[in-house]
């Protein structure tokens, strides 16, 4: 399945780049690290691990979960290419 949709307005847009646009990258606080991901304008949404690699695993799959989710939105009103 391809991650190239186009909107209603006729511009072609990458479903993983919006998806992992919307993740910050991983820092250190303390003993955590945290990312966080905006889902939407007002949904912003932060996670904390304490091994690095849980954080980096847990973040490549919320960033699946959020393509999806912007896939499914798009889907409703336009066309997949």
């Amino acid at each position: 399945m391809s991650n190239i949709i186009e909107t209603k307005f006729g511009t072609l847009v990458n479903t993983n780049k919006i998806a992992a646009g919307s993740a910050s990258s991983i820092k250190k606080n303390g003993a955590f690290y945290i990312f966080s991901i905006r889902m939407n304008h007002d949904d912003i949404r932060e996670y904390s691990f304490t091994n690095l690699a849980r954080a980096e695993y847990m973040r490549r799959i919320m960033i699946g979960h959020l393509e999806e989710k912007i896939r499914v939105e798009m889907k409703s009103s336009t066309k997949i290419k």
